[in-house]
């Protein structure tokens, strides 16, 4: 019996200019052929994430680049929906740091957290402009052996590339990482640029884009992990 096609949610607002947005359809499609295994995915658009979008017919979901995001609710919405059903959560740049967000505001119960991107003078920003932009730049990271990333790359060593310009504010790190949030990758600089969450099946979030490997026609590590533990939850 052929398996049915995995449903996967691409959380962000599409556009055809984003390189990651033209990447991510040819990473799924070089892990479904990969998997042997048909994968659909469809944009959800922050602003059409309400609470009454059935969100429970997707097998997992990907936070994708280029925020802000047109609603920050709706992103949020989909994260805590994927947090709380145990559905395979993928974040990547803008999707690491709303993945941040919604943990601080729905697990550690800071009500007042918000993103220095579009509330720069919040005094619980979370997430504040990186020291040193990484537009286009490339980095080397290191991965903590046994996270589910280091098991994805099969290696603690990696370099990936970036298009960014936020990430978690310093001042809160130590609080925000001291439940089941946890530190996986660190850059040269010995910054935060992953982050996994313990007891659940799937939840990995990047401040850089491994999807851009799939331009260049490589399969990129981490979606396979993704997609394969989105497999696993679909039996």
């Amino acid at each position: 019996m052929e398996s049915r096609a995995l449903r996967i949610a691409l959380i962000g607002d599409y556009d055809r200019q984003v390189t990651a947005h033209q990447a991510i359809p040819v990473a799924l499609g070089l892990v479904a052929e990969h998997l042997r295994r048909p994968v659909d995915f469809e944009w959800l658009a922050t602003d059409g994430i309400h609470p009454d979008t059935p969100l429970d017919r997707f097998d997992g979901f990907w936070c994708v680049p280029a925020s802000p995001y047109k609603s920050e609710a709706g992103a949020l919405r989909g994260i805590r929906f994927a947090r709380e059903q145990q559905r395979p959560f993928l974040g990547t740049c803008g999707g690491f740091q709303h993945a941040v967000l919604e943990f601080s505001r729905h697990v550690l119960g800071w009500t007042d957290a918000e993103h220095g991107e579009t509330s720069p003078d919040a005094s619980r920003a979370v997430l504040t402009p990186l020291t040193c932009s990484l537009v286009e730049a490339v980095d080397s990271i290191h991965l903590v052996p046994g996270s589910l990333i280091a098991s994805a790359y099969e290696t603690s060593e990696i370099r990936e590339g970036y298009r960014c310009r936020y990430g978690v504010n310093p001042q809160f790190e130590r609080e925000l990482l001291t439940h089941e949030l946890h530190a996986v990758g660190h850059d040269s600089s010995g910054d935060l640029r992953a982050i996994e969450l313990k007891n659940h099946v799937f939840f990995v979030a990047t401040l850089f884009q491994p999807e851009r490997a799939a331009l260049k026609g490589q399969l990129p590590p981490l979606v396979r992990a993704f997609v394969e533990a989105c497999s696993e939850q679909s039996r």
